[in-house]
């Protein structure tokens, strides 16, 4: 039925774009587009008269940017909103990310119309939008400001086991959950780090260097032969698989193709389950925010070698698919909210 459809408004100065992003909703069978805007401005009259479930959005354009429409949409009519990029705009998607933005779309270089990764993956993001918590998303906004940088308590008698290795994996809502935690550990952690987070190729190292920016820690794009230190987090490339693996009495970076069986890149299943091998039972999986099932393999793998997992909670998730997977396993050592994952880390660290 009609109404059970996914309700879009498209927000874009190109007419060009507006069109192949709208046939492409059009044509998927479960959305369709109610409106199309070619500014912010005119984007938030469009928001205000039609109440979509979803605004896909770009983020140059004339008279009112993304950033402006993001701000005062999120703060008189929060609504779900995903980015359309370019590469060359990678810096800005973090920062409409930071504003309440769900996710992104790499704009591909050549023609939309004929680019089917393209296609899938904005398909992809509007199936998602069903899942949403949106209370969860303004949650998160009013509480980055007061959790930037504070350090999180550790209560006396808490520490556990030491961990050498925190691996942590997320899709949806990732970024800001993975920025909230890095920002907020110390740089003498006792535990080297690394991350597995959907993202398409040529946004992570913009990425990483942003986390490096508002971290103590030493953050990069992970590269083949790097090694994994104490204070120290690698993040898988966008496109790539980041494996764990022991070389003599180091533990290096290994970075994998995708392969035919590959359903999430990065994977956070293969993430996990290298962590597992490397380092037995000082291995700490943590599964945040994300749409699907990826990580739920890779923390059976940390258990069975005596590891310890934390999956964030309904409560704070952006959308509770990867925590969901990982505790219905009944293999979750602790079920946190975003806030209280820092200090979970740091018991053991």
């Amino acid at each position: 039925m009609e109404e059970e459809l996914i309700r879009v408004l498209v927000v874009d100065d190109s007419a060009y774009n507006r069109r192949v992003v709208g046939d492409i909703i059009d044509q998927s069978g479960f959305a369709r587009v109610v409106g199309i805007a070619r500014d912010g401005e005119k984007g938030l009259k469009k928001v205000f008269d039609l109440h979509p479930d979803l605004v896909i959005l770009d983020l140059e354009m004339p008279h009112m940017d993304g950033f402006t429409f993001l701000r005062i949409l999120m703060k008189s009519l929060p609504t779900p909103v995903v980015v359309v990029s370019s590469l060359a705009e990678e810096r800005n998607v973090f920062k409409a990310l930071e504003l309440g933005a769900l996710d992104f779309v790499a704009k591909p270089d050549s023609k939309l119309s004929v680019v089917e990764g393209f296609q899938a993956e904005l398909l992809q993001k509007l199936l998602i939008t069903r899942h949403i918590r949106m209370r969860n998303i303004q949650r998160r906004i009013s509480s980055q400001a007061a959790q930037a940088g504070a350090a999180p308590v550790v209560k006396p008698g808490e520490e556990r086991v030491k961990m050498d290795l925190i691996a942590i994996g997320a899709s949806t809502g990732g970024p800001s959950a993975i920025q909230s935690i890095i920002s907020r550990l110390p740089p003498d952690l006792g535990a080297g780090i690394a991350i597995s987070q959907h993202m398409p190729a040529g946004f992570t190292k913009a990425f990483a260097e942003r986390l490096d920016r508002i971290s103590k820690l030493k953050v990069k794009e992970a590269e083949a032969g790097d090694i994994m230190e104490k204070g120290k987090a690698l993040l898988s490339p966008g496109g790539k698989n980041l494996i764990l693996a022991k070389h003599g009495s180091k533990v290096v970076a290994e970075l994998e193709d995708r392969t035919d069986h590959d359903r999430y890149v990065p994977s956070v299943d293969k993430l996990f389950k290298s962590a597992a091998r490397v380092y037995g039972h000082r291995a700490l999986a943590v599964v945040l925010t994300g749409m699907g099932s990826d990580g739920k393999e890779g923390i059976l793998a940390v258990k069975a070698l005596g590891g310890y997992v934390i999956a964030e909670s309904e409560k704070t998730s952006i959308v509770f698919g990867m925590p969901r997977e990982a505790i219905s396993t009944q293999k979750v050592d602790r079920v946190a909210n975003l806030e209280e994952i820092a200090g979970e880390i740091l018991k053991f660290c």
